[in-house]
């Protein structure tokens, strides 16, 4: 039989592990705060805590009284479970202030872990739709964008849903999803060169699967100091990118298209500007389905939406793209932190991720490397270095946000 510091710790060792896996699980913004959030529950909880971490992997060593336990603990990066973080956020901060003891949070954990998804799964595929429609205005101000994106989306949706069901078709998803949209877009809505460019109407129904996310969270964890964390993430980040272009290349294959085809010319607006406006209310309300974000928090999330692409607009047309990226990204992560220190909002990484999508990374890559396989080779160059430039910019500004909000006193960061 244990003696009852090996109980205790036993105990205490159980709900950190657990934690962190959770923690991991949706880490899909950066990996960065985990370990102090980990070092302040331990604290409350009587023990210490010591921590080697990687995107999708920690090791963790609890002490409690003198005695220790080491474990493994694995995960997988995302941000498609919002409310998860959302519901983790109270309870950390009721421990830290001693309003619940470690049974109950045990208890609590436990349900975060095993909830189900907040929306069924129609709604899902509805919030991925909607995602995808309000993101193609950005790509080409058309109604013809908007009505392939509608009709491409809803395939990918479908795809992802029935993964969701299948979670072995998680791993290939993306080349399944990438190489569906190629083939039908080529086959279906490309046979007019003035509607625009072939990758131009695939980008935003392959928008939800773009890790434009997860390539700036590299980019920041590198600028912090982070180097294993930043680096792993970062060549997971490309070989995603890769699958992605891997797959409209099949589609380019399989459908007997050349190469040339794959050019980077938008069509001409025939959108009111009006219509504009009103595409980031759509893109957000999809955001908040297809992540599974509480819905009571959509009014704060289009706020922070608009500021972005506000002072990312005006910025921009003062001292251009790269300047007005970086400062809208500086005041996201300035406004996020700032509103995520009180225990009524919600963690930073979902204040952060609509207002981030609006910044268009990934989407950079994708034309880059599409453009240099249609033999476009200055274009494409171009493409990949702005994706370079505009991703640090990003990362650099969410990392000066973050410091310029940080409080003045040594307290754990917000979740």
């Amino acid at each position: 039989m244990d003696r009852p510091d090996d109980a205790d710790l036993d105990r205490v060792t159980s709900f950190l592990r657990q934690l962190t896996e959770l923690l991991l699980d949706t880490s899909g913004e950066g990996a960065e705060l985990i370990g102090r959030h980990l070092r302040s529950t331990a604290e409350v909880l009587g023990a210490e805590t010591e921590m080697l971490l990687v995107p999708d992997g920690a090791t963790l060593t609890v002490t409690v009284r003198g005695r220790a336990r080491t474990v493994t603990v694995q995960g997988v990066p995302e941000v498609f479970r919002l409310d998860r973080l959302t519901a983790l956020k109270p309870l950390l901060a009721d421990l830290a202030q001693g309003r619940t003891d470690l049974t109950q949070a045990e208890r609590r954990l436990e349900r975060i872990r095993n909830s189900p998804a907040p929306y069924p799964w129609w709604l899902k595929l509805l919030g991925i739709v909607l995602f995808s429609v309000g993101f193609a205005p950005l790509m080409q101000p058309t109604w013809y964008e908007i009505g392939t994106t509608a009709a491409l989306s809803a395939v990918v949706a479908a795809l992802a849903v029935a993964a969701d069901r299948r979670p072995r078709l998680t791993k290939v998803l993306p080349l399944v999803v990438s190489v569906t949209v190629s083939v039908l877009t080529l086959e279906l809505f490309a046979d007019d060169p003035a509607r625009g460019g072939p990758v131009l109407l695939m980008l935003p129904a392959l928008f939800f699967f773009v890790p434009g996310d997860y390539l700036s969270a590299a980019s920041a964890e590198l600028a912090a100091g982070l180097v294993t964390t930043g680096a792993v993430r970062l060549v997971y980040s490309a070989f995603l990118l890769l699958q992605l272009y891997v797959g409209v290349l099949i589609g380019v294959l399989v459908t007997g298209t050349p190469t040339r085809a794959l050019f980077d010319q938008a069509a001409t607006s025939d959108l009111p500007r009006w219509s504009l406006f009103l595409s980031w209310i759509v893109f957000t309300v999809g955001t908040v389905l297809a992540f599974a974000v509480p819905l009571r928090l959509l009014g704060v999330l289009l706020l922070l939406v608009y500021l972005t692409v506000g002072v990312q607009s005006l910025v921009t047309g003062l001292i251009g793209e790269v300047g007005g990226t970086f400062v809208a990204a500086t005041v996201l992560a300035v406004v996020a932190t700032v509103l995520a220190r009180s225990p009524r909002h919600p963690p930073r990484l979902v204040l952060l991720l609509p207002g981030f999508f609006t910044l268009t990374v990934g989407s950079l890559g994708m034309r880059g490397l599409t453009t240099l396989a249609g033999g476009y080779v200055i274009e494409g160059f171009q493409d990949l270095l702005k994706l370079v430039t505009i991703v640090v910019s990003i990362a650099v500004g969410m990392v000066l946000g973050a410091a310029l909000a940080a409080p003045d006193r040594p307290r754990s960061r917000p979740l």
